[in-house]
């Protein structure tokens, strides 16, 4: 008895110590890599209409199974994070700098919002970084300047402010860049290889000057030095009321659209033809902004012409608006607006061009338009959440008074861009 007690003890130990090597072995096992961490990170702060990254697993030993992510065969360690028109949503994490063997970051063509973050600059082996078409703000970080390898570099059609970092300058293998379409001000580097960029890089930054761009840069003590403080003065002075004038300019333009897109529905919403095919089958030209759109005019257009009323999704003050659906899977919407006069026409037009270069994230974004010889054919980012007239009177019940205060404030931030 005293012997099968004794067994049964040893094959109760033993089975004790099996057990407890194979939750570590199953723990070592779930234990995700180091970069699988920081793109879990990035999964916690982003999300997607397609939910690419919500596919991630973070049971995977590592993250070279999922879609977007590259990994080298033999170590198993990130090497490019390409996830391009997915209509991503969010900040950059801070984390993604510990990916310190990642060559190239391919995140363009979505709603990425935020500053740059500036762990960046520890992604030592980064040679291609393509983050245009967003909504990034903020500056330049300085510490990009530390990225040796780096060779193609567009962070194009952003909301980007500040100045180009001198460090950029000192990226000896840079043989791309694009800092167009931003908020960017000040004197543009002549120092490095910036110096041998041509002005297309830096076009539709409204404040910048420079030898690349043919601006001549203001002298800033000539300003100031034989004027004294009057001139100080005054220029404070000028300075309040240019600002005062565009503001009001602003909201004028806010006003005066509001109230021709009403005259328009009243007039002449009630009798507009719902098929396009007359209205580009002729004459009809594209005009877009950013130029962030990958297809040619006469894609567009082939796409245009084949819209009818099946295709409508709402009709508000503007007109009617449509669903475009691309080859690509690309979705975007349609608004349709009806000319009035030829003067009428080339103001909307100067309008146009001011809206389009506006770009935040508060603020549907105007891709372009068709100038066609009966309408105005406005292209904008498709929102699948519907209109908000629909979210308020047939979903009210849906909507909470937490919901209802933050529209309050993002309709109230876009209104502050425009008029800013």
């Amino acid at each position: 008895m005293m012997g099968i007690c004794l067994m049964n003890r040893c094959s109760c130990s033993r089975l004790l110590l099996l057990i407890s090597l194979l939750c570590a072995l199953t723990n070592e096992i779930k234990a995700i890599s180091p970069d699988g961490e920081a793109l879990l990170s990035f999964r916690s702060v982003v999300s997607s209409s397609d939910g690419v990254v919500g596919k991630w697993r973070p049971e995977d030993p590592d993250p070279c199974n999922w879609k977007g992510v590259t990994c080298d065969a033999n170590t198993k360690r990130v090497t490019a994070l390409s996830l391009t028109h997915h209509k991503l949503i969010g900040p950059l994490p801070p984390e993604l700098g510990k990916l310190d063997l990642l060559r190239i970051l391919m995140l363009h063509s979505n709603n990425v919002y935020g500053s740059i973050p500036t762990a960046l600059g520890n992604c030592s082996a980064l040679e291609e970084i393509y983050l245009q078409n967003n909504f990034f703000t903020g500056p330049i970080p300085s510490e990009m300047g530390n990225l040796s390898r780096l060779k193609n570099m567009d962070i194009s059609s952003n909301d980007l402010t500040g100045a180009i970092p001198v460090s950029l300058g000192q990226l000896e293998k840079l043989t791309n860049f694009n800092v167009s379409n931003n908020f960017l001000v000040g004197k543009i580097p002549s120092d490095g290889l910036l110096a041998q960029f041509s002005k297309d890089s830096f076009i539709g930054n409204f404040k910048f000057c420079g030898k690349q761009i043919d601006v001549v840069c203001k002298d800033e003590n000539s300003s100031t030095g034989s004027t004294g403080g009057k001139s100080g003065q005054g220029g404070k002075t000028g300075k309040l009321l240019i600002s005062a004038s565009a503001t009001v300019g602003g909201l004028l333009l806010v006003s005066l659209m509001c109230f021709w897109g009403c005259f328009l529905y009243k007039k002449l919403g009630r009798v507009e033809n719902t098929s396009l095919a007359i209205d580009v089958g002729g004459g009809a030209s594209i005009v877009m902004f950013h130029g962030d759109l990958p297809y040619a005019s006469k894609d567009i257009i082939k796409k245009l012409e084949a819209l009818n009323e099946e295709h409508i999704i709402g009709c508000g003050g503007f007109g009617t608006v449509y669903k475009l659906d691309m080859d690509d899977g690309s979705v975007f919407a349609l608004k349709r607006i009806v000319k009035l006069n030829g003067g009428f026409d080339r103001f909307f037009e100067r309008e146009l061009e001011i809206l389009g270069s506006i770009k935040h994230r508060y603020l549907v974004n105007l891709r372009g338009y068709c100038n066609s010889p009966t309408s105005k054919l406005l292209l904008y980012d498709y929102l699948p959440g519907g209109s908000l007239d629909q979210a308020l009177h047939e979903r009210g019940e849906q909507v909470d008074w937490d919901s209802r205060v933050n529209i309050i404030i993002g309709a109230a931030k876009g209104l502050s861009i425009l008029a800013s």
